[in-house]
């Protein structure tokens, strides 16, 4: 069967607590601050099923129960960008953005954060040129963490590539299959 961004609608709420006992269990919990920003205004800008998932990686992020997966802490989740001096500059360059248009919910290791987007996509804001990237977005959240989580366990030794790849080259996300920098490519 071919896997499709619309098979892992509801991943969030369904899946992603028993993928993360499976593969991660021994690891920290996430920890974030009472006084991170709240994600509560993203979610009305949000389209249903993205609000839906954006509310349930918060309540999962905010219970402290969460293992680390995603370099999700307090610099990282509801990255304040205006009060930090930092610009948002989408894909092309030109149209600023403003942290009522992103929702960060976590790094990707170099100092870039992953954030979602009003249109309910993931992009990664390159920090060296403060802008979200075009080329390494996923179609939403649930898909973005279905893959996270498994790129992060054959990064860990406990999920083999072979295991997945068939899955990440069926649901066509840039951010998994772009050469040199797609989540794929970095499968070790």
């Amino acid at each position: 069967m071919t896997l499709t961004p619309d098979d892992l609608t509801g991943y969030v709420e369904r899946d992603l607590d028993a993928d993360l006992v499976r593969w991660f269990s021994g690891r920290s919990p996430v920890t974030v601050p009472v006084e991170t920003r709240p994600v509560a205004p993203m979610l009305d800008r949000l389209p249903p099923s993205a609000a839906t998932a954006l509310a349930g990686f918060d309540r999962r992020v905010r219970s402290g129960r969460m293992p680390q997966f995603l370099d999700v802490y307090d610099w990282s989740y509801g990255f304040d960008f205006a009060a930090n001096d930092c610009g948002i500059l989408d894909a092309d360059y030109q149209t600023a953005l403003t942290d009522d248009d992103v929702y960060s919910i976590g790094a990707d290791g170099s100092g870039s954060l992953y954030v979602v987007l009003t249109d309910g996509q993931v992009g990664l804001w390159f920090h060296e040129e403060e802008v979200v990237e075009g080329d390494t977005r996923f179609d939403n959240l649930d898909v973005f963490l279905w893959s996270a989580v498994r790129y992060q366990a054959v990064r860990a030794g406990v999920l083999k590539r072979a295991e997945v790849e068939a899955d990440f080259l069926s649901l066509g996300q840039d951010g998994a299959l772009r050469p040199e920098i797609g989540l794929l490519s970095s499968m070790r």
